[in-house]
């Protein structure tokens, strides 16, 4: 996965999209593997985000 290619926004967009895809009566068994793993390192990407600009704000109110 390009992690530094891809902002937040455009991350949880992809989320909601896979997930919209899984709820729907149209998913195939044969994507189902591919999109819970894409959804899953997009998570970890949006931990990581949300992590770093927490400790960023921790930092700025500590000074």
């Amino acid at each position: 996965m390009e992690k530094s290619n891809i902002s937040y926004s455009e991350a949880m967009a992809q989320i909601e999209a896979i997930l919209n895809k899984l709820q729907s009566a149209d998913c195939d068994i044969e994507s189902l593997a591919e999109n819970v793993k894409r959804a899953s390192e997009l998570i970890e990407l949006c931990r990581t985000r949300l992590r770093k600009a927490e400790s960023d704000v921790e930092k700025l109110f500590e000074q």
